[in-house]
């Protein structure tokens, strides 16, 4: 017996679910060039649904293969009753890809799952039966092996550090309410931080262990050393919006008064050592550095208002014309 039929017969037996919720959730599956993985990969998802009573949708998104990806998704979703295919012409990024499934999903939850199957499909009832528990957002936490371990520890660990998210791993297979995805604008690359986005917003957040499994073809497609980097900008441009978005003269108008005060109290200083005699130009151009850059930082504060008012007011716009589009 294969490793996914145990899992199955362990899980069929354990996992109980609503009968609306079989239905009601949509697997999106970005994916570059990964045409070697995804016959097993139709093979077991179908082989799930069918062993837990599902009856999901399955959206493949091409993110700009080069390979038969698109072909062989096409072909092997034939086979399934709910299955959509959607394409990019070029590779745009793991969050884009993500965006277009939540757009082409009709369900109310959304499972966003990797299609080189170091997850199994045997994990989507589990996650499934953890919304249950009254959860808007649930995540796997990874329990394996992997190369990234010590970055993604890292990573998660100042993701709880700073936003305070109750889970340990924000970049895993995972299961999200499709209508936070209507709140939460999302750039690219950003789709690690959609967890920390729902929660800043009150949104519930859970977590389960999941097993990581080996690649079994192919390599990593979003990946690379400079990733990284990356990563950490964005988790620091993340950590801005939440902390200075909503008030943002808190930081630049207070950083700026802070520059201004230094600089009276150094040209204080450069009078009193004038009149005694000990004139020393330097102090002077750093009280002007000091004038300069404080009452700039001051009216980038007020611009930076104007912005997070203008944000404010998008948002309450964009709140509106939902509710109005839900009251129809």
């Amino acid at each position: 017996m294969s490793q996914a039929a145990r899992r199955r017969e362990d899980t069929s037996q354990s996992v109980q679910l609503d009968p609306a919720l079989r239905s009601n959730f949509s697997v999106v599956i970005p994916a570059l060039n990964e045409s070697e993985n995804l016959p097993e990969l139709f093979r077991e998802l179908e082989a799930t649904f069918r062993g837990h009573g599902l009856d999901g949708e399955i959206i493949f998104v091409d993110d700009g293969s080069t390979d038969s990806s698109s072909e062989i998704a096409q072909r092997e979703g034939d086979r399934l009753r709910r299955f959509k295919l959607e394409r990019h012409r070029l590779n745009l990024g793991k969050t884009e890809a993500f965006i277009t499934g939540v757009r082409a999903a009709e369900t109310d939850w959304i499972v966003l799952f990797d299609a080189d199957l170091q997850h199994l499909p045997e994990e989507i009832p589990r996650l499934l039966a953890e919304t249950q528990s009254g959860y808007d957002i649930v995540c796997g936490r990874k329990v394996g092996k992997y190369e990234k371990r010590l970055v993604s520890g890292l990573y998660n660990w100042l993701s709880r550090r700073l936003f305070r998210v109750p889970v340990r791993d924000l970049n895993s297979i995972k299961i999200i309410r499709k209508a936070i995805l209507d709140e939460i604008h999302l750039r690219h690359d950003w789709h690690r931080f959609f967890v920390v986005l729902a929660h800043a917003r009150g949104y519930r957040v859970g977590e389960i262990d999941v097993a990581l499994h080996p690649r079994r073809k192919g390599a990593s497609k979003y990946g690379g050393r400079s990733r990284i980097f990356v990563g950490f900008l964005d988790l620091v441009a993340v950590w801005f919006l939440l902390l200075f978005s909503r008030k943002p003269m808190l930081l630049f108008g207070f950083t700026g008064l802070v520059l201004v005060g230094l600089g009276f109290l150094v040209g204080v200083a450069a009078i009193v050592l004038r009149l005694l005699g000990h004139g020393f130009r330097p102090l002077l151009n750093l009280v002007v550095l000091l004038g300069v850059m404080g009452v700039s930082l001051f009216g980038f504060g007020f611009v930076a208002e104007l912005v997070a008012t203008l944000r404010a007011e998008v948002d309450d716009l964009r709140e509106s014309v939902s509710e109005r589009e839900k009251g129809r």
